[in-house]
């Protein structure tokens, strides 16, 4: 899991052009939206194509269940994994 966890740092970083942030700097716990890592809204639009782009998942911006997956990288990381199990 610790390398799609970078993976998913990676991405975060290159599809939001972060420049100053390095995946080691990003938390792998931490919230990615408004503490940690401060991601917006547009970010998570962002960030949501990037994903469906690389792993070809479907998420739904509406959806509560697509919120929690967004709620920190090892989150993502898990709904990615479980993706590739199917």
């Amino acid at each position: 899991m610790q390398s799609l966890e970078d993976e998913v740092k990676t991405t975060i970083i290159q599809s939001l052009q972060l420049e100053d942030i390095r995946p080691e700097d990003i938390d792998t716990d931490a919230p990615l939206f408004v503490e940690g890592l401060g991601l917006d809204s547009i970010d998570a639009l962002e960030l949501g194509v990037a994903l469906q782009k690389r792993y070809g998942i479907s998420l739904s911006a509406d959806s509560e269940e697509t919120r929690r997956h967004f709620k920190s990288v090892r989150a993502l990381s898990l709904m990615i994994a479980s993706h590739r199990t199917k």
